[in-house]
């Protein structure tokens, strides 16, 4: 798996909420429906806007008290009556009405920015969101103590579509700080994107910065963590006799499934197979194996 395989991979999830909440425009009413999460005591909100250029929608689960307003009672109960709740984050809100009974309901919202969060947008060099992009940033949580966060880091100032990816894969300013006390900061805000999408978390880092591996490049990390390679895989070859492996070796016997225990399986008395000679081992095994 190549690197920008293994990042899309990873950003798939996010990517889905990302695109739908960009929608084409206010001409279209933006309706609700909210169903039981059969798994969990919470209901599942779906928010669709359907026009000639195409479906864009929002899925998101939600506890009943994050629904402000919404009259549970009526919600639950076994004859159809109105509903009416609210989505409120910094970014703006959601307000919606229909009918609803039975654990289900349905109907229509109208969304809006709030004026002081597009204020301190404009204040820190971003530009003001459109109708669309608001419900972007209501959609993925976006908030001004990101901004701040960025800002004292030193990254450049996020345009609105970068602060949308950036609150969509869960960045945050604990992450930010965590990742610095580690030492380790992501070159630019699309590697720290990818950084939260692989959730390469700070302790992640520091476990390899443990195991002797100071001064990672970002692109490095991120191929570390797409193969869920951990110190532990690295300690087992290590206990072997091979010592700090460059990462691009790992990648390849990980890749593979090289493990410690193949190693032992066709080593030959006490010589160690060399890393590449491992590969072609196990390449070799593969294709007989898929024969």
């Amino acid at each position: 798996m190549t690197r920008m395989l293994a990042f899309v991979a990873a950003l798939l999830l996010t990517a889905i909420t990302v695109s739908s909440a960009c929608v084409a425009g206010n001409a279209t009413p933006l309706s609700f429906t909210i169903e039981p999460d059969r798994e969990t005591e919470r209901v599942q909100v779906h928010f669709d806007r359907s026009n000639d250029r195409g479906v864009h929608n929002w899925s998101s689960s939600f506890r009943t008290s994050e629904l402000s307003g919404l009259d549970v009672a009526a919600l639950t109960g076994a004859v159809i009556r109105p509903i009416r709740f609210a989505v409120i984050r910094e970014a703006g809100r959601i307000d919606c009405s229909g009918s609803g009974g039975n654990a289900m309901a349905r109907g229509n919202c109208a969304v809006s920015a709030d004026p002081g969060f597009n204020d301190f947008l404009a204040a820190h060099g971003i530009a003001r969101p459109s109708a669309e992009q608001t419900l972007a940033l209501i959609a993925v949580r976006a908030r001004r103590d990101l901004i701040g966060a960025l800002s004292q880091a030193r990254y450049p100032t996020p345009d609105i579509e970068k602060l949308v990816e950036l609150s969509a894969v869960g960045v945050t300013p604990d992450y930010i700080r965590g990742l610095a006390g580690q030492n380790y900061r992501p070159h630019s805000l699309s590697s720290l994107v990818e950084f939260a999408a692989l959730k390469i978390t700070p302790e992640y880092v520091g476990s390899f910065i443990r195991a002797g591996y100071t001064n990672l490049d970002p692109d490095e990390l991120v191929q570390l963590k797409a193969l869920n390679i951990t110190p532990e895989y690295v300690a087992g070859f290590e206990r072997l006799g091979y010592r700090h492996l460059p990462v691009d070796t790992l990648v390849q016997l990980k890749a593979l499934d090289v493990t410690p225990e193949f190693v032992r399986a066709v080593q030959q008395g006490d010589t160690l197979p060399s890393p590449d000679h491992l590969v072609q081992l196990r390449a070799v095994s593969r294709d007989l194996r898929n024969r």
